[in-house]
């Protein structure tokens, strides 16, 4: 077995900080199916600290529990990693601190004890609120130190507990207990000395799951024994499956859109369409993995052949320009993925078109096309353009390209008109040039009508 070690943290330790006290791998917040994947690298051990549990899955028991009949000892402390700890002490996962211990002991029962609000990893993880156990911490210690009186401690902790996760930061607590009727001079004095009196406990139990880790290293860690049986559930397989398509890393890997991105999307009106057309990808590849298709390396050349001519990367320099702004840390993945979206959509394109009309429906956009649609059928037909020529829209083939591309759509005219006609549905350049001429020639009669 490897003596290497995976640690998921984030807000409660940052990795350098983790770093100065054990020599490891540290991961983002645990998220559903990390754990999973860490495995499979076969490590010694896995620490958890932080992990995600709002908008992503949270790491499931079920693959703790399978780590460690795979041998993989696994500790957990001071946030998710003290409740699954507590959760899963009967069946060999070791928890590490006072938290862990408060959970285990039945003293602290409510997730939302070490749920906090913080930024994003680019932003490392910034603080945004404080956790309710580091608020017991130092209102305890404050109180040892004569600070504020144990009624006011009792208070000063209600009035936390009482507040929304994200809503929970000192001056929030400091400003309710006064309104609380907490004695001014306290909160004053308390407030004078948070700055150096705060007591932050789940960092501290974080590095006393590192050194006892690092401890246990030192003496030889043989593999995990235990007394369990590891059933092979489906929804174990189903998990397993989803979990194996995403590289090692956490969410921040690649599974967590940043909320300031989305932030972006909202405010451009954009979410909802990007959002189905996520879901759309999601169901192709889910597809493709229940098929059993693979793709072979042929196949990702293939595929990444034709994502470089449809957005005109050309040269090996735009190619890597564009993985450079794109963020594509896992290009493999990202081919492979495109590679069975590409595939679903011609398997279903016809029932794709089938359910097109109900997509339009909902979007509000049936009614206006179908109605421009007999439109122009009248109009083409009133005057005999039903098939029109060039000659009957009285332009060159050139010019009807530079009418369409460039004032129509605002873009210059494409190098390769045929491959531009099938990837925009049309059986080829000529289907493409009619339904053009005929555009033409509708919006000509429709301007000289409307004089």
């Amino acid at each position: 077995m490897s003596g290497h070690i995976y640690i998921f943290t984030g807000p409660t330790l940052s990795a350098e900080e983790g770093r100065a006290e054990l020599d490891a791998t540290f991961l983002p917040p645990v998220a559903q199916g990390d754990v999973y994947r860490a495995t499979l690298e076969r490590p010694v051990a896995i620490g958890i600290i932080d992990g995600y549990f709002e908008r992503v899955p949270s790491v499931w028991h079920k693959e703790l529990l399978w780590a460690m009949s795979e041998g993989i000892h696994v500790f957990g402390s001071a946030s998710m990693g003290a409740l699954r700890a507590a959760e899963l002490a009967p069946f060999g996962m070791e928890g590490v601190g006072s938290i862990f211990e408060s959970f285990q002991h039945g003293e602290l029962e409510d997730d939302d004890e070490v749920t906090v609000a913080h930024g994003s990893a680019e932003d490392g993880y910034r603080l945004l609120s404080e956790a309710m156990v580091n608020i017991r911490a130092t209102l305890v210690a404050a109180e040892a130190e004569r600070v504020v009186e144990a009624r006011t401690r009792a208070v000063l902790e209600q009035v936390a507990k009482g507040l929304f996760y994200v809503e929970r930061a000192w001056p929030t607590v400091l400003a309710r207990a006064a309104r609380e009727g907490v004695p001014a001079p306290e909160l004053e004095a308390l407030r004078a000395w948070l700055p150096r009196g705060r007591v932050d406990q789940k960092r501290r139990d974080a590095v006393a799951m590192l050194r006892t880790m690092r401890e246990r290293l030192a003496e030889g860690l043989a593999p995990k024994q235990v007394r369990y049986h590891f059933e092979h559930t489906d929804a174990w397989e189903e998990v397993r499956r989803r979990a194996s398509r995403l590289p090692l890393g956490g969410a921040d890997g690649g599974s967590v859109v940043p909320e300031a991105l989305l932030d972006e999307l909202r405010l451009r009106g954009e979410l909802t369409v990007a959002h189905r057309a996520a879901l759309a990808r999601a169901l192709a590849v889910e597809q493709s993995s229940r098929l059993g298709r693979s793709v072979d390396e042929v196949e990702l050349q293939r595929t990444a052949e034709r994502f470089r001519l449809e957005r005109g990367l050309h040269s090996a320099r735009d190619f890597a320009r564009w993985r450079e702004t794109q963020h594509v840390e896992h290009l493999e993945r990202f081919l492979e993925d495109e590679s069975h979206v590409r595939w679903v959509e011609t398997l279903f394109a016809t029932d794709a078109l089938r359910h097109l009309p109900d997509h339009l429906r909902a979007t509000g956009e049936y009614g206006p096309l179908l109605e421009r649609a007999r439109d122009k059928e009248r109009v083409l037909a009133a005057h005999g353009l039903a098939q029109p020529l060039l000659a009957d829209a009285r332009v060159t083939e050139a010019e009807l390209w530079r009418w369409f591309f460039e004032q129509r759509l605002g873009r210059p005219v494409p190098g390769d008109l045929n491959r531009y006609a099938h990837d925009s549905g049309f059986a080829g350049v000529d289907a493409l040039r009619r339904a053009v001429l005929r555009e033409r020639c509708y919006e000509h009669l429709e301007g000289t009508a409307s004089r």
